[in-house]
């Protein structure tokens, strides 16, 4: 008998399994009980239902049981630090898993080994586990979320003791723990131990109300955001971020923002929205630049389901909205924190000891304002878990670090949370442009100001769906093989390529020793191009997702201030990339839908 039924206690991803038997359908059965969920960017992360390879009760109960044998082994004291688990709430009726019922199994594996569990008692955002995680001094946390994924998917976030998430070797060594311990334990499948065991805590109040305080760490304006006449739009996308977004503009001292009532409160199904990411623009933010209008508020801001990470809308002179992108709202994310550090350090501050971070996707705004101002500019590999890691370390080490972002509207304001945080960033931008307003200027107009100030840097990101495996390895595989054998393209079209770095492989033509700097990242593809003309594009797959992302930046000199020029200069250079190196009709990629 498969020992997905042996296993498991759940009859809806039960009667999944028979179902597909029982219709022949041997390729979806193979494809669900042959391979395992493996980490990726972001923790595990797939669709809910039955099989290995989807998020269930029983793969969560694997990846909880492998999680406990390895924190046995790394941590002596594991039984008196803990451990933190907290969700979100996404849903799904059909293979019955909830978010929260993922996490009661999780807190059941570690409970019925007598680890005392800090489970929250309600949906929470995904920063408050690393935040939680630090507090309280557990060992490691999890988050089950799937962010702002679609629907029907679920996932699985791992934090390590230093409140980061887990990057490279804890992600193989877990692999490796769940796989010598996939069958249950005895107490795994308790989710009701939650509610029964002496070992169980619910560490919501004392996490809220320490995080909101530390949150004044980073107002800076607290009168002019009692004053302001400034009215803002949230709206949380159907997840978790109402209550929260409402707390942390109360503790900037600012009236709360005015709520999205159809996308307030939470929604498993993301009714009014045909994706729950506000990446996406201004499709999805319809009701929100809708509801702004008629309050005649001119900022939106709008947290995704799990509330770490945020867009923002600023309606125009013209009446037209202006959603920002993740690089636009870093630029002034870091001129502001910059800003402020500026005038409120020291005397005998030095600003050699100031650290801000990027993604190495991420746009190169941050690197030029760095250069000019003296602090210090350090990327990491996508993945906000690279960020994190570094950040502790650089903080171990006596540094100070004002601000860290990735371009897919991920933003880390101070040090209070070492991951992507939505919620302290929306009050953030709140205070910005209620600092702005009283300079008669608005948050569109500055973000020209400091391009004109520190030179342009205008990026463009998309991505192509592909759902073969084995094309996007022949895709990559050829660029590494362009003109021969382990020879990389020098020219794409007519643009000439000065670097190339492939972090797969490890290889940087820029290095003395042609070898890069970036951690070697075997698990996904990413390959970045130099060119002449100043252009910094990227080619990667997605850690979630079956996408082919492309990074593309012109990173100009102050001196140049043609924007219409170096728009079109980026055009050109992208529609050049996709044509010679994606081959998008070649290879039957599905161009993104606008």
């Amino acid at each position: 008998m498969c020992p997905f039924f042996s296993w498991r206690e759940n009859p809806k991803t039960k009667e999944q399994i028979e179902s597909l038997l029982q219709n022949g359908k041997h390729k979806e059965l193979r494809d669900r009980l042959c391979c395992r969920l493996t980490f990726g960017t972001a923790g595990l992360r797939s669709a809910m239902g039955a099989g290995f390879c989807y998020i269930n009760d029983l793969t969560v109960i694997q990846s909880t049981q492998g999680i406990y044998k390895y924190l046995e082994r790394c941590f002596s004291d594991f039984k008196q630090r803990g451990f933190v688990v907290g969700y979100d709430t996404r849903g799904q009726v059909t293979s019955n898993c909830s978010s929260k019922k993922l996490a009661k199994l999780t807190a059941a594996v570690l409970l019925a080994k007598d680890v005392p569990v800090y489970f929250f008692s309600t949906y929470v955002p995904t920063p408050f586990v690393p935040y939680a995680v630090q507090q309280l001094k557990a060992v490691a946390g999890v988050m089950i979320t799937a962010s702002h994924n679609r629907k029907e998917d679920n996932g699985y976030k791992v934090y390590w003791e230093n409140g980061a998430q887990i990057t490279s070797p804890h992600d193989k060594e877990i692999i490796k723990c769940i796989e010598e311990c996939v069958e249950p334990w005895n107490g795994s499948w308790n989710e009701n131990l939650v509610d029964t065991s002496p070992l169980r805590q619910d560490p919501l109040k004392k996490i809220c109300d320490c995080y909101m305080e530390d949150l004044k760490k980073i107002c800076y304006h607290r009168e002019l955001n009692m004053q302001t006449n400034l009215k803002f739009v949230h709206t949380s996308f159907h997840g978790v971020g109402h209550d929260y977004v409402q707390l942390a503009f109360k503790a900037f001292g600012f009236q709360p923002p005015i709520p999205v009532p159809e996308q307030k409160d939470p929604d498993p199904d993301f009714s009014t929205v045909k994706c729950p990411n506000p990446e996406e623009g201004e499709s999805v933010l319809e009701l929100s630049l809708r509801l702004a209008e008629k309050e005649s508020a001119r900022v939106v801001v709008a947290t995704d389901p799990d509330a770490d990470r945020l867009a923002v809308a600023e309606q125009q002179e013209n009446g037209c909205w202006k959603v920002f992108t993740g690089n636009e709202l870093a630029a002034l994310f870091g001129w502001w924190m910059f800003s402020c550090w500026k005038e409120n350090c020291s005397r005998d501050a030095d600003v050699k000891n100031v650290y801000m971070l990027a993604t190495t996707v991420s746009s190169k705004i941050l690197r030029a304002i760095a250069l000019k101002e003296g602090f210090h500019f350090e990327e990491t590999l996508p993945g906000f878990k690279w960020i994190g890691s570094r950040v502790k370390n650089l903080l171990d080490n006596g540094k100070e670090i004002l601000f860290a972002f990735e371009e897919s509207i991920g933003f880390m304001c101070g040090t209070s949370v070492l991951d992507k945080d939505g919620v302290s960033a929306a009050v953030v931008i709140a205070e910005m442009a209620t600092y702005l307003e009283g300079k008669n200027q608005t948050l569109a107009q500055k973000l020209t100001e400091i391009y004109e100030t520190y030179g342009y840097h205008i990026s463009k990101t998309s991505y192509f769906l592909c759902y073969d495996p084995p094309t996007i390895k022949r895709i990559f595989e050829k660029l590494r093989n362009f003109d021969g054998p382990q020879s990389y393209p020098k020219f794409c079209g007519v643009y000439s390529i000065l670097h190339v770095r492939d972090v797969t492989t490890g290889y940087d033509s820029s290095q003395p020793n042609k070898k890069s700097v970036l951690p070697v990242s075997k698990s996904s593809q990413m390959i970045t191009f130099t060119f002449q003309n100043g252009c910094v594009a990227t080619l990667r797959t997605s850690g979630t997702e079956p996408k082919i992302k492309y990074y593309a930046e012109m990173c100009a000199l102050p001196e140049q201030s043609d924007r219409t020029f170096l728009e079109e200069e980026l055009r050109k250079l992208i529609e050049a990339l996709i044509e010679n190196f994606l081959e998008p009709d070649k290879n039957g990629l599905i161009w993104r839908s606008a």
